[in-house]
Protein backbone atom coordinates (compact mmCIF):
# COMPACT_ATOMS: atom_id res chain seq x y z
CA UNK A 1 0.00 0.00 0.00
CA UNK A 2 0.98 3.66 -0.33
CA UNK A 3 1.52 5.62 2.88
CA UNK A 4 2.80 9.03 3.95
CA UNK A 5 5.48 8.40 6.58
CA UNK A 6 7.20 10.83 8.94
CA UNK A 7 10.95 10.25 8.76
CA UNK A 8 11.83 12.45 11.74
CA UNK A 9 10.27 15.19 13.87
CA UNK A 10 10.30 18.65 12.35
CA UNK A 11 8.85 20.44 9.33
CA UNK A 12 6.58 19.07 6.64
CA UNK A 13 9.55 18.23 4.39
CA UNK A 14 10.07 15.23 6.68
CA UNK A 15 6.99 13.52 5.22
CA UNK A 16 7.70 10.96 2.49
CA UNK A 17 5.44 8.93 0.20
CA UNK A 18 6.47 5.29 0.51
CA UNK A 19 5.35 1.73 -0.09
CA UNK A 20 4.30 0.02 3.14
CA UNK A 21 3.08 -3.51 3.87
CA UNK A 22 -0.70 -4.00 3.97
CA UNK A 23 -1.44 -5.00 7.58
CA UNK A 24 -3.15 -8.28 8.45
CA UNK A 25 -6.12 -8.11 10.86
CA UNK A 26 -5.86 -9.88 14.22
CA UNK A 27 -8.74 -11.92 15.60
CA UNK A 28 -10.80 -8.93 16.80
CA UNK A 29 -9.76 -6.53 14.03
CA UNK A 30 -11.06 -5.39 10.67
CA UNK A 31 -8.93 -4.45 7.68
CA UNK A 32 -10.20 -1.11 6.40
CA UNK A 33 -9.75 0.18 2.88
CA UNK A 34 -9.65 3.90 3.56
CA UNK A 35 -11.79 6.25 1.47
CA UNK A 36 -11.07 9.48 3.37
CA UNK A 37 -9.16 10.83 6.34
CA UNK A 38 -9.28 14.11 8.22
CA UNK A 39 -6.56 16.22 9.79
CA UNK A 40 -6.29 17.26 13.43
CA UNK A 41 -4.09 19.78 15.28
CA UNK A 42 -2.65 16.87 17.25
CA UNK A 43 -1.20 15.64 13.92
CA UNK A 44 1.13 18.59 13.51
CA UNK A 45 1.92 18.61 17.25
CA UNK A 46 3.06 15.00 16.85
CA UNK A 47 5.02 15.95 13.73
CA UNK A 48 6.89 18.56 15.76
CA UNK A 49 7.71 16.01 18.47
CA UNK A 50 5.59 17.64 21.16
CA UNK A 51 4.07 15.81 24.11
CA UNK A 52 1.49 13.94 22.00
CA UNK A 53 4.28 12.23 20.03
CA UNK A 54 4.79 9.73 22.87
CA UNK A 55 1.55 8.07 21.74
CA UNK A 56 2.83 7.30 18.23
CA UNK A 57 3.03 3.62 17.38
CA UNK A 58 3.80 4.10 13.69
CA UNK A 59 5.65 6.61 11.48
CA UNK A 60 2.33 7.11 9.68
CA UNK A 61 0.27 9.88 11.27
CA UNK A 62 -3.50 10.39 11.06
CA UNK A 63 -6.12 9.56 13.69
CA UNK A 64 -9.55 9.36 12.04
CA UNK A 65 -10.97 7.82 8.91
CA UNK A 66 -13.87 6.52 6.87
CA UNK A 67 -13.70 3.51 4.62
CA UNK A 68 -14.87 0.02 3.70
CA UNK A 69 -14.31 -3.24 5.59
CA UNK A 70 -12.19 -5.42 3.31
CA UNK A 71 -11.24 -8.28 5.64
CA UNK A 72 -12.29 -9.39 9.14
CA UNK A 73 -10.62 -11.32 11.92
CA UNK A 74 -12.16 -14.63 12.96
CA UNK A 75 -13.65 -13.22 16.19
CA UNK A 76 -15.24 -10.09 14.65
CA UNK A 77 -18.98 -10.08 15.34
CA UNK A 78 -20.38 -6.68 14.40
CA UNK A 79 -19.08 -6.09 10.87
CA UNK A 80 -19.01 -7.86 7.52
CA UNK A 81 -17.16 -7.38 4.27
CA UNK A 82 -18.27 -4.28 2.40
CA UNK A 83 -19.59 -2.38 5.44
CA UNK A 84 -19.07 1.38 5.20
CA UNK A 85 -17.54 2.48 8.48
CA UNK A 86 -15.84 5.35 10.27
CA UNK A 87 -13.60 5.46 13.30
CA UNK A 88 -11.29 7.44 15.53
CA UNK A 89 -8.25 5.22 15.45
CA UNK A 90 -6.14 7.37 17.74
CA UNK A 91 -2.87 5.50 18.07
CA UNK A 92 -4.69 2.19 18.29
CA UNK A 93 -4.52 1.07 14.69
CA UNK A 94 -1.82 -0.82 12.85
CA UNK A 95 -0.75 2.56 11.45
CA UNK A 96 -2.14 6.04 11.03
CA UNK A 97 -4.72 7.10 8.48
CA UNK A 98 -2.37 8.77 5.98
CA UNK A 99 -2.41 5.43 4.20
CA UNK A 100 -4.54 3.26 1.95
CA UNK A 101 -5.21 0.56 4.55
CA UNK A 102 -5.39 0.14 8.32
CA UNK A 103 -6.32 -2.62 10.75
CA UNK A 104 -8.28 -1.64 13.84
CA UNK A 105 -10.17 -3.42 16.60
CA UNK A 106 -13.88 -3.54 15.87
CA UNK A 107 -14.50 -1.93 19.29
CA UNK A 108 -13.38 1.42 17.89
CA UNK A 109 -15.45 1.22 14.70
CA UNK A 110 -19.03 2.17 13.81
CA UNK A 111 -21.13 2.08 10.66
CA UNK A 112 -20.95 5.49 9.06
CA UNK A 113 -24.15 7.52 8.74
CA UNK A 114 -25.88 6.52 5.53
CA UNK A 115 -26.90 10.06 4.64
CA UNK A 116 -23.41 11.60 4.47
CA UNK A 117 -20.30 11.06 2.35
CA UNK A 118 -17.08 9.31 3.31
CA UNK A 119 -15.39 12.71 3.42
CA UNK A 120 -17.98 14.12 5.82
CA UNK A 121 -17.85 10.98 7.96
CA UNK A 122 -14.05 11.13 8.23
CA UNK A 123 -14.33 14.63 9.70
CA UNK A 124 -16.47 13.48 12.62
CA UNK A 125 -14.78 10.90 14.88
CA UNK A 126 -12.02 12.75 16.76
CA UNK A 127 -13.87 16.04 17.16
CA UNK A 128 -17.21 14.33 17.67
CA UNK A 129 -15.94 12.08 20.45
CA UNK A 130 -14.16 14.98 22.16
CA UNK A 131 -17.24 17.20 21.96
CA UNK A 132 -19.50 14.36 23.11
CA UNK A 133 -17.34 13.71 26.17
CA UNK A 134 -17.25 17.42 26.99
CA UNK A 135 -21.01 17.75 26.60
CA UNK A 136 -21.68 14.64 28.70
CA UNK A 137 -19.38 15.60 31.56
CA UNK A 138 -20.39 19.27 31.89
CA UNK A 139 -24.07 18.60 32.72
CA UNK A 140 -25.13 22.05 31.52
CA UNK A 141 -28.63 23.27 32.38
CA UNK A 142 -30.76 25.69 30.40
CA UNK A 143 -30.11 28.60 32.76
CA UNK A 144 -26.33 28.17 32.66
CA UNK A 145 -23.89 30.26 30.68
CA UNK A 146 -20.93 28.81 28.76
CA UNK A 147 -17.96 30.42 27.07
CA UNK A 148 -16.10 28.44 24.40
CA UNK A 149 -12.81 29.37 22.77
CA UNK A 150 -12.33 28.18 19.19
CA UNK A 151 -16.03 27.92 18.41
CA UNK A 152 -15.44 27.63 14.67
CA UNK A 153 -13.03 24.72 14.99
CA UNK A 154 -13.98 21.07 14.65
CA UNK A 155 -14.49 20.41 18.38
CA UNK A 156 -16.03 23.79 19.16
CA UNK A 157 -18.54 23.68 16.33
CA UNK A 158 -19.52 20.10 17.16
CA UNK A 159 -19.98 21.03 20.81
CA UNK A 160 -22.19 23.96 19.83
CA UNK A 161 -24.27 21.60 17.66
CA UNK A 162 -24.79 19.36 20.72
CA UNK A 163 -25.64 22.30 22.99
CA UNK A 164 -28.12 24.03 20.69
CA UNK A 165 -31.00 21.55 21.25
CA UNK A 166 -30.73 22.37 24.98
CA UNK A 167 -32.07 25.85 24.12
CA UNK A 168 -29.28 27.60 25.97
CA UNK A 169 -29.43 31.35 25.60
CA UNK A 170 -25.92 32.08 26.82
CA UNK A 171 -23.45 30.29 24.57
CA UNK A 172 -20.66 32.77 23.81
CA UNK A 173 -17.60 32.12 21.68
CA UNK A 174 -14.78 33.97 19.94
CA UNK A 175 -13.49 33.95 16.36
CA UNK A 176 -10.85 35.82 14.38
CA UNK A 177 -12.05 36.06 10.79
CA UNK A 178 -15.22 36.75 8.84
CA UNK A 179 -15.14 33.18 7.52
CA UNK A 180 -15.00 31.78 11.05
CA UNK A 181 -17.78 34.08 12.24
CA UNK A 182 -19.96 33.04 9.31
CA UNK A 183 -19.24 29.37 10.04
CA UNK A 184 -20.42 29.78 13.63
CA UNK A 185 -23.54 31.67 12.56
CA UNK A 186 -24.30 28.84 10.13
CA UNK A 187 -24.60 26.38 13.04
CA UNK A 188 -27.07 28.57 14.89
CA UNK A 189 -25.40 31.24 17.01
CA UNK A 190 -26.38 34.88 16.68
CA UNK A 191 -23.86 37.56 15.82
CA UNK A 192 -24.19 38.91 19.39
CA UNK A 193 -22.90 35.54 20.68
CA UNK A 194 -19.69 35.71 18.64
CA UNK A 195 -16.88 38.08 19.68
CA UNK A 196 -13.97 38.97 17.40
CA UNK A 197 -10.88 38.06 19.42
CA UNK A 198 -8.79 40.70 17.61
CA UNK A 199 -10.66 43.40 19.57
CA UNK A 200 -8.43 45.07 22.20
CA UNK A 201 -11.36 45.13 24.67
CA UNK A 202 -11.99 41.42 24.20
CA UNK A 203 -12.61 40.38 27.80
CA UNK A 204 -14.95 43.30 28.43
CA UNK A 205 -16.93 42.45 25.31
CA UNK A 206 -17.19 38.78 26.33
CA UNK A 207 -18.50 39.70 29.77
CA UNK A 208 -20.90 42.23 28.26
CA UNK A 209 -22.29 39.48 26.02
CA UNK A 210 -23.09 37.56 29.21
CA UNK A 211 -24.86 40.54 30.86
CA UNK A 212 -21.65 41.40 32.72
CA UNK A 213 -21.64 38.10 34.61
CA UNK A 214 -18.81 35.61 34.73
CA UNK A 215 -19.61 32.25 33.17
CA UNK A 216 -20.80 29.07 34.87
CA UNK A 217 -18.71 27.01 32.43
CA UNK A 218 -15.76 27.78 30.18
CA UNK A 219 -14.23 25.43 27.61
CA UNK A 220 -10.77 25.97 26.19
CA UNK A 221 -10.08 24.36 22.82
CA UNK A 222 -7.14 26.56 21.76
CA UNK A 223 -4.64 26.91 24.62
CA UNK A 224 -2.06 29.56 25.48
CA UNK A 225 -3.60 33.08 25.60
CA UNK A 226 -7.07 31.73 24.88
CA UNK A 227 -6.77 29.46 27.92
CA UNK A 228 -5.99 32.48 30.06
CA UNK A 229 -9.06 34.27 28.71
CA UNK A 230 -11.24 31.24 29.43
CA UNK A 231 -9.92 31.13 33.00
CA UNK A 232 -10.51 34.86 33.46
CA UNK A 233 -14.10 34.55 32.22
CA UNK A 234 -15.01 31.79 34.69
CA UNK A 235 -16.96 32.53 37.84
CA UNK A 236 -15.67 31.58 41.28
CA UNK A 237 -16.22 27.84 41.82
CA UNK A 238 -17.15 27.45 38.16
CA UNK A 239 -16.25 24.55 35.86
CA UNK A 240 -13.40 24.76 33.35
CA UNK A 241 -12.99 22.12 30.64
CA UNK A 242 -9.47 21.75 29.28
CA UNK A 243 -9.26 20.02 25.90
CA UNK A 244 -5.73 21.02 24.86
CA UNK A 245 -3.29 20.60 27.78
CA UNK A 246 -1.88 23.91 26.48
CA UNK A 247 -2.88 26.17 29.37
CA UNK A 248 -0.21 28.49 30.75
CA UNK A 249 1.09 28.85 34.30
CA UNK A 250 -1.10 31.95 34.57
CA UNK A 251 -4.11 29.88 33.54
CA UNK A 252 -3.47 27.37 36.32
CA UNK A 253 -2.97 30.14 38.89
CA UNK A 254 -6.24 31.84 37.95
CA UNK A 255 -8.19 28.59 38.10
CA UNK A 256 -6.70 27.69 41.46
CA UNK A 257 -7.48 31.14 42.92
CA UNK A 258 -11.09 30.82 41.72
CA UNK A 259 -11.52 27.35 43.24
CA UNK A 260 -12.46 26.06 39.80
CA UNK A 261 -13.39 22.48 39.06
CA UNK A 262 -11.16 21.48 36.14
CA UNK A 263 -12.27 18.76 33.74
CA UNK A 264 -9.46 17.31 31.63
CA UNK A 265 -11.09 16.09 28.41
CA UNK A 266 -8.98 13.24 27.03
CA UNK A 267 -10.32 10.61 24.68
CA UNK A 268 -7.09 8.72 25.31
CA UNK A 269 -8.30 8.07 28.88
CA UNK A 270 -10.68 5.38 27.61
CA UNK A 271 -7.71 3.58 26.08
CA UNK A 272 -5.82 3.75 29.37
CA UNK A 273 -8.89 2.25 31.06
CA UNK A 274 -9.10 -0.42 28.33
CA UNK A 275 -12.65 0.75 27.66
CA UNK A 276 -12.32 0.55 23.89
CA UNK A 277 -16.04 -0.06 23.42
CA UNK A 278 -16.66 3.58 24.39
CA UNK A 279 -15.33 4.73 21.01
CA UNK A 280 -17.57 2.57 18.83
CA UNK A 281 -20.60 2.91 21.11
CA UNK A 282 -20.36 6.71 21.15
CA UNK A 283 -19.92 6.90 17.39
CA UNK A 284 -23.06 4.77 17.01
CA UNK A 285 -24.98 7.36 19.04
CA UNK A 286 -23.65 10.10 16.78
CA UNK A 287 -24.61 8.06 13.71
CA UNK A 288 -28.16 7.74 15.03
CA UNK A 289 -28.49 11.49 15.54
CA UNK A 290 -27.10 12.31 12.09
CA UNK A 291 -29.32 9.78 10.31
CA UNK A 292 -32.34 11.16 12.22
CA UNK A 293 -31.26 14.65 11.07
CA UNK A 294 -30.99 15.82 14.69
CA UNK A 295 -27.30 16.57 14.27
CA UNK A 296 -25.55 17.97 11.20
CA UNK A 297 -22.24 16.77 9.84
CA UNK A 298 -19.40 19.28 10.11
CA UNK A 299 -18.42 21.66 7.34
CA UNK A 300 -15.42 20.32 5.47
CA UNK A 301 -12.70 21.47 3.11
CA UNK A 302 -11.59 18.61 0.88
CA UNK A 303 -8.01 19.61 0.08
CA UNK A 304 -7.44 16.92 -2.51
CA UNK A 305 -6.71 13.28 -3.14
CA UNK A 306 -4.15 11.16 -1.29
CA UNK A 307 -0.71 12.68 -1.89
CA UNK A 308 2.34 14.05 -0.14
CA UNK A 309 1.39 17.56 -1.24
CA UNK A 310 -2.09 17.30 0.31
CA UNK A 311 -0.69 16.19 3.69
CA UNK A 312 1.90 18.97 3.71
CA UNK A 313 -0.72 21.55 2.77
CA UNK A 314 -3.05 20.41 5.55
CA UNK A 315 -0.32 20.64 8.17
CA UNK A 316 0.66 24.14 7.05
CA UNK A 317 -2.96 25.33 7.18
CA UNK A 318 -3.51 23.90 10.67
CA UNK A 319 -0.22 25.17 12.05
CA UNK A 320 -1.01 28.69 10.83
CA UNK A 321 -4.61 28.59 12.15
CA UNK A 322 -6.14 29.05 8.69
CA UNK A 323 -8.86 26.37 8.74
CA UNK A 324 -11.59 29.06 8.67
CA UNK A 325 -14.26 26.98 10.35
CA UNK A 326 -13.94 23.89 8.14
CA UNK A 327 -12.44 20.49 8.91
CA UNK A 328 -9.62 19.58 6.52
CA UNK A 329 -10.14 16.29 4.69
CA UNK A 330 -8.19 14.17 2.22
CA UNK A 331 -9.89 11.75 -0.17
CA UNK A 332 -8.16 8.39 -0.59
CA UNK A 333 -8.88 7.04 -4.07
CA UNK A 334 -7.03 4.27 -5.85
Amino acid sequence: MKAITLKEFGNTENFKLENYPVPKPKNDEVLIKLKATAFNPIDYQMRLGRRESHMMNSPILGRELAGIVEEIGENVKNFKLGDEIYAASGSGGSNGSYAQYMTLTEKRVALKPKNITFEEAAAIPSAGLTAWQTFSRLHIKKKDSIFITGGSGAVGSFLIRLLKPKHLDQIITIAGSLESIDAIKAIGLKESQIIDYRNPDLESLILNANHNHYFDFTVDIVGDKSAEIAANMLKVNGVYADITFLGTQKTRETLFDKGASVLNISNYAFTLDNNLNWYGNTLRKITGLIEAEKLAAPSINVLGNFSLKTVQQAHNIMENNLTRGKKLVMTIDY
